[in-house]
């Protein structure tokens, strides 16, 4: 096929309930509606595109199979308790500490990071060690419904690498971020020189780009400013040079954001820091932001950058409590992230439920506060993180030309952890997969339209 030739071929047709997510619907229930999968037959070097060329309410199926080119064979129907939604992303989560996810969450973040975290990331510098983990954790996530990922990864360029590797071998959607720290006086044998993170950096972009893996891309990943100097986050801040994804974390809890002042004096905040930087750009996303401003809200909001929500992290070592309505109001673009392993779970689904618990005790607390619904928080698990990771114009939702993330959902699957009774309907059943559901209930998962769970070594 030449890369101007453009012919069209239907590769999945499903029928059935579809749940998704608009910008005006935070939740829309799609019934007895068709779905096409196209792989549009234009060839970009690097990738054919497979996105959705149809979805149609209650369509005149054999007309739509003559119009696309399909046999009415082929449709796959799902049954009355099966559905379709957007896949999962997690728009923060340490693929590095998946190894003591579960444990180990006695500790404050900072403690907790010098204990814990440091001593585990520095054995990444073993490439064996780095592919158990980073296999286990791409295969868990996926099998959890997350489609797209934004990964921590550690300071050594080759694992990082591998991590992108194993993402594209195994079909997750991935930016993936070889951590940058040249400060670390607690654990100073888990860091690099200046130098070395500026070069090492330039070096995983470089050949992480060189790969052309269609949906796996490099994220510029300075750890957190009390672990950078203020000349290497300027360094970062210009090798991503607002083209470049950035990830990091900010306001986790109250004792780094007054570590923060002492480190930074001539920064009005800690948001302050990564703005002077030009570290707040449209494809940012931070961390957590638990105690965040309203002064800072509105600079996120000007800048474009996004917040990632990562209640069970915020709960299990006790940084604090995010509250979304008021990053919602601030028009801050939000997404959630399991924050694996200061989040003892890989699964967006507890991520959702966790959200939604952090939103009622903060209405315990204050019976003036809306707490969030389910409805809401199931966007910001599907199209809010496609926002916050600036890839909302690929996935988040089924729109024509998007890419095809999907989850087929079954809640009745034999063993599973649901029950329905009569009277259960469309809506009742997404409200009791997202409380009750866990990857048991999903049996197949779609990314960029491969399915790629069940995975095909099993």
């Amino acid at each position: 096929m030449s890369l101007n030739e453009t012919t069209t071929r239907i590769t999945h047709v499903f029928s059935g309930t579809f749940a998704h997510s608009t910008k005006s619907a935070a939740v829309e229930i799609l019934q007895n509606c068709v779905l096409g999968v196209d792989d549009e037959g234009k060839v970009c070097w690097i990738r054919i595109f497979i996105t959705i060329a149809f979805i149609e309410e209650e369509p005149d199926v054999v007309s739509l199979s003559k119009i696309w080119g399909f046999e009415t064979a082929e449709i796959k129907q799902l049954e009355q308790h099966e559905f379709l939604m957007p896949g999962m992303v997690d728009t923060h989560i340490h693929a590095s500490q998946y190894s003591y996810t579960g444990t180990a969450l006695d500790l404050p973040l900072l403690q907790w990071l010098n204990n814990y975290t440091f001593p585990v990331e520095a054995k990444y510098k073993d490439l064996d060690f780095a592919n158990n983990v980073y296999t286990k954790v791409v295969r868990r996530t996926l099998k959890n419904g997350t489609t797209t990922a934004c990964y921590f990864a550690t300071i050594h360029t080759d694992a990082s690498l591998l991590l992108g590797e194993l993402a594209d071998k195994f079909g997750q959607r991935a930016l993936v971020g070889k951590v940058c720290m040249d400060y670390n006086p607690v654990v100073p044998q888990y860091q690099e020189s200046s130098n070395e993170c500026i070069e090492e950096t330039d070096r995983f972009i470089t050949e992480l780009l060189k790969k052309e893996y269609p949906n796996v891309k490099p994220v510029v990943t300075p750890r957190f400013a009390p672990s950078c100097s203020a000349s290497l986050l300027s360094e970062l801040g210009a090798i991503a040079n607002n083209k470049l994804h950035i990830q990091s974390h900010i306001s986790e809890n109250k004792e780094e954001v007054e570590l923060v002042k002492t480190l930074f004096p001539d920064c009005k905040s800690y948001t302050d820091v990564y703005l002077k930087h030009n570290l707040l750009t449209e494809k940012t996303v931070m961390a957590h932001g638990c105690h965040l401003t309203d002064e800072e809200l509105k600079i996120f909001h000007e800048r474009g950058s996004a917040i990632s929500h990562c209640p069970n992290s915020n709960i299990s070592i006790c940084s604090g409590l995010l509250n979304v309505r008021n990053v919602l109001n601030h028009k801050v673009k939000l997404g959630l992230g399991t924050d694996v392993a200061g989040g003892y779970s890989p699964s967006i689904l507890d991520a959702m439920r966790r959200c939604l618990d952090t939103s009622k005790a903060l209405t315990i607390q204050d019976p003036q506060h809306q707490t969030l619904t389910f409805e809401e928080v199931f966007r910001l698990a599907t199209l809010g993180g496609s926002e916050a990771l600036s890839l909302d114009d690929q996935i988040g939702n089924f729109v024509v030309g998007k890419d095809f993330d999907a989850l087929r959902v079954n809640v009745c699957v034999p063993g599973g952890p649901i029950d329905l009774f009569p009277g259960d309907g469309h809506k009742v059943i997404l409200e009791k997969f997202l409380n009750l559901g866990d990857d048991r209930n999903i049996t197949e998962v779609y990314v960029a339209g491969r399915q790629v769970v069940p995975f095909s070594d099993t």
